[in-house]
């Protein structure tokens, strides 16, 4: 994996004719130039975003967007850092794809982030003449992400490069800041991403899989780039990748919250409820390792000695992440993604059944009841295996500590859901796609919001 950095050398006049430069490639024609350019009010999607909604149903005005599957939420990344992937082969022919709402809908997903360190994965395989948009439109769309954004996106991995993107990424020097330009990685191969993120829990597209093999079959065979290191079995000792049930009868008392999840809460119970951004930074990734291998070898872990409040944290949602089943279970995952759906059914069906004087005492936003949230929670919560029970019950009534102090850390309950939400449930395939990312973290919202309730 190579990086390239990429000078500030500030505005000249280059710049402005960026939008009238055109790029050809062997297979490429020439891009057309923008009608318009974007400005900042054309941009403020706070009021259209919804964030928690499910599915995005046709009516919304993001769905001829999202349907697509562009943009996708993988997890966190080995650093701690939720990963933002997008698909440049699933991009639509330019007639049918509305630029100016892809970089809406962009901006939206990663309004969800930009308060914790975040990485962007971009395949580039699949832009081809018929879908890549406008030198302008990229430059605009550059423009547009403004500090909030670039601040805390820690790295760019451009997979599979190519001359084309290369050259334009040095026309693009004069507008890209030295500093961004150092998080900006080429990636040769998918398995040089193991270092950053672990593959399988990555929606890549069939197309980029299969060009990489592509790729991987014209090497000579002295030279061929390494693949994806196999699963070694797990150590005698191993907690990280157990299942919970296994570490429950290793305990020798029995505790079915694993003793990752006890150490860390305990060490950041005592050092970490008022610090700012708690959950939202990465850690150093070499620490990570080092605890996690400590873990596995079955040595004694200790926090205070480290005094490092970041690394605690990311070791607590790494260890939830790499359950072999989420810790709300595969089971629980279609009555997840779909409880508002089945809340607010079951209340219409209410509503309609009631006298006319009892809708006159309630409004449309009452017709979700809490109460019938929190009583179908409780019942899908206390369904769960007690290895999977109790440790939920450790972590939600912890966070809710941490809520309690978020006018010092920051960190709401819809902060904490936002965090937490993708490492408590995922599909069976690893990865989560934006249309279920929003339905799980509202539940995690929810549970947070309730749960004095859901655990009594």
């Amino acid at each position: 994996m190579s990086s390239e950095l990429l000078v500030d050398l500030g505005e000249d006049p280059a710049t402005a004719q960026l939008g009238q430069l055109k790029l050809t490639t062997v297979d490429d024609q020439q891009w057309p130039a923008d009608e318009s350019t974007l400005s900042k009010s054309e941009t403020d999607i706070s009021q259209c975003f919804d964030a928690g909604s499910p599915h995005l149903p046709w009516d919304h005005p993001f769905y001829d967007i999202a349907r697509h599957q562009i943009i996708e939420v993988a997890g966190d990344d080995n650093f701690g850092r939720k990963v933002i992937v997008f698909n440049a082969c699933r991009m639509p022919p330019q007639h049918q794809l509305d630029h100016h709402k892809l970089l809406m809908y962009l901006k939206g997903t990663l309004d969800q982030y930009v308060e914790s360190d975040y990485t962007l994965i971009y395949f580039h395989h699949g832009l081809t003449s018929e879908n890549k948009p406008s030198l302008s439109w990229l430059r605009d769309a550059y423009r547009e992400f403004d500090r909030k954004y670039k601040k805390n996106i820690k790295a760019l991995y451009i997979v599979h490069p190519t001359m084309f993107i290369k050259t334009l990424l040095i026309l693009f020097k004069p507008i890209i800041s030295f500093k961004f330009g150092r998080k900006i990685n080429y990636v040769s191969y998918l398995s040089e991403l193991e270092d950053v993120v672990k593959c399988e829990q990555l929606l890549i597209p069939a197309r980029v899989k299969e060009y990489d093999n592509k790729l991987r079959a014209s090497v000579k065979p002295t030279v061929q780039p390494p693949m994806s290191p196999p699963h070694s079995p797990p150590l005698h000792s191993q907690v990280f990748g157990v299942p919970l049930a296994l570490l429950r009868q290793r305990n020798p008392d029995g505790d079915p919250v694993p003793v990752v999840m006890r150490d860390t809460i305990s060490f950041l119970c005592e050092q970490g409820l008022e610090i700012e951004g708690i959950f939202r930074r990465s850690a150093n990734v070499t620490l990570v390792k080092e605890v996690q291998l400590r873990y596995n070898s079955g040595a004694t872990v200790n926090f205070r000695e480290m005094e490092d409040v970041h690394l605690a944290a990311v070791i607590l949602k790494t260890f939830l992440r790499e359950l072999p089943e989420p810790l709300l279970t595969y089971q629980l995952y279609n009555d997840i993604v779909n409880f508002t759906y089945t809340c607010t059914d079951t209340d219409t069906r209410s509503l309609r059944n009631a006298s006319p004087k009892r809708l006159g005492q309630r409004s449309s936003k009452d017709a979700v009841s809490s109460e019938r949230q929190v009583a179908l929670m409780k019942t899908l919560i206390e369904s769960l295996p007690e290895e999977n029970y109790a440790p939920l019950r450790h972590l939600i009534t912890f966070l809710a500590k941490v809520s309690a102090n978020n006018e010092v850390n920051k960190m709401t309950n819809s902060n904490l859901a936002v965090v937490f939400g993708p490492n408590l449930l995922w599909g069976r395939d690893n990865a989560m796609s934006l249309s279920a990312i929003g339905p799980i973290n509202n539940f995690t919202r929810i549970l947070l919001d309730h749960q004095h309730l859901v655990f009594t």
